[in-house]
């Protein structure tokens, strides 16, 4: 039984709306492993006559090269189209052969993961650029959907490819789901804000994770069973997306998010913790990090000038790679060895993971303050550097509207009452702004 579908409202309506158009359409969609971005194009197909090629993914220690995916997709093509008889030694041939079987009427061609598919092999972008000239975009009711995770590929090779200049129709990037979507998965149960929270720090709004929630146990069964007790979901899931993403580079992207595990910092931080050089290296791997979606590069900005400035903060916004840095590593040999190990102590763990869930969720902070978006001007967690003239300050989110409104909001997750101290805490910070 297929898992319900809740949120991405806005996504499904941007994809329907192509539905109307009088030509073809080239659409992308990416975001992190796990985010829904099959599901996505699924649930939008569901009553389009559909057809989805999926790229096979990478494996530890056996190079997947350009023929296996070439006669992946050819056996996919047998099973869905019927064609028989065809080599895979040819993308122009393969694609060629799918189109005419696709010339008229309404279809949705989906290529999954589309990056496993076409790194390997130089031709694959140029013949696939071809394909859509030549015999795709012919048919004016066709959609096709480029779909993949490593979204810096799917940036340099078609979205900035002057190849594929003036294709794309549509380009959605997926981010987790936002608070009041992560509810629906439990809408079967009522369940306190703190038992979601408590769920919530540990995997955020990824789709794929919350689906494994049961609804009527507790958050520590919940949270036992994936990722404390053997063969839980989120055990191996670290290792994976790496893996899946950043195959043989994947060492210094691991550095990376384990010093950011610890808090933000910029690229000098990670540079002096990480013991190597300021350059292009490591600024392509934040940069992947950011595109990806597990890393979040926060600039701070100029009061008075209402500017965004040129230094930033990266910071680890994905919650599950935190949690597992944390405090799945370090227990993972004695989960292997004795099949579980005990959950560490929650109030250890909210701080910064609800710090996450704030910042992700900052159209919320809109409502609640009863901000429009339209009034905003910048809105991040903030910070200033010690100068002459004024005092080092970090706020944890700060809202500066067009009327020169400064919304600071000091972010706490606590089961006792909060007292007057964040009062002064706050007054403090203010006064340094």
């Amino acid at each position: 039984m297929t898992a319900p579908f809740f949120g991405r409202e806005i996504e499904l309506e941007r994809l329907r709306r192509l539905l109307n158009k009088k030509t073809s359409s080239l659409v992308v969609i990416r975001g992190r492993r796990r985010i829904g971005k099959s599901r996505l194009a699924q649930e939008f197909g569901k009553n389009i006559r559909s057809y989805t090629f999926m790229g096979l993914p990478p494996e530890e220690g056996k190079e997947i090269t350009a023929q296996m995916q070439r006669d992946e997709f050819l056996r996919q093509m047998s099973l869905q189209l019927g064609v028989r008889g065809l080599k895979a030694d040819d993308w122009g041939d393969l694609f060629f052969h799918v189109s005419q079987k696709i010339k008229k009427g309404r279809f949705l061609l989906i290529f999954d993961e589309i990056n496993w598919m076409g790194s390997k092999d130089a031709t694959f972008l140029g013949k696939l650029k071809n394909a859509w000239d030549l015999y795709f975009s012919k048919n004016p009711q066709l959609i096709l959907i480029l779909s993949g995770s490593m979204a810096t590929w799917i940036e340099k090779n078609i979205l900035s490819s002057t190849g594929f200049l003036g294709r794309v129709s549509l380009d959605l990037v997926l981010d987790e789901l936002p608070l009041n979507v992560c509810n629906q998965f439990w809408q079967e149960k009522p369940v306190s804000s703190h038992e979601k929270f408590k769920i919530l720090s540990v995997i955020g709004g990824v789709p794929r994770y919350l689906e494994e929630i049961i609804p009527n146990e507790s958050a520590e069964i919940n949270i036992r069973g994936l990722a404390f007790q053997k063969g839980g979901l989120l055990i191996e899931e670290f290792d994976r997306i790496f893996s899946d993403l950043f195959s043989k580079r994947s060492f210094l992207y691991k550095q990376i998010v384990t010093r950011l595990s610890e808090g933000s910092t910029d690229l000098n931080g990670i540079c002096r913790s990480l013991k190597v050089k300021k350059g292009g290296t490591i600024s392509s791997h934040l940069d992947d990090l950011v595109e990806t979606g597990y890393v979040a590069r926060d600039y701070t900005w100029n009061i008075k000038e209402k500017k965004t400035a040129n230094l930033s903060l990266f910071r680890l916004k994905d919650n599950y790679l935190r949690f597992f840095i944390k405090y799945i590593e370090p227990v993972k040999q004695r989960i292997e060895g004795e099949g579980s190990s005990p959950l560490p102590s929650w109030s250890s763990i909210m701080g910064l993971q609800f710090e996450n869930c704030v910042a992700n969720n900052r159209h919320e902070l809109y409502s609640l303050l009863k901000i429009s978006p339209e009034e905003v001007v910048n809105a991040n967690p903030y910070f200033q550097r010690k100068t002459k003239t004024h005092s080092a300050c970090q706020v944890d989110f700060m809202i500066q509207t067009k009327f020169n409104t400064l919304y600071v909001c000091e972010i706490k997750f606590s089961l006792e009452p909060l007292t007057s101290k964040i009062i002064t805490e706050v007054q403090q910070k203010i006064g340094r702004l």
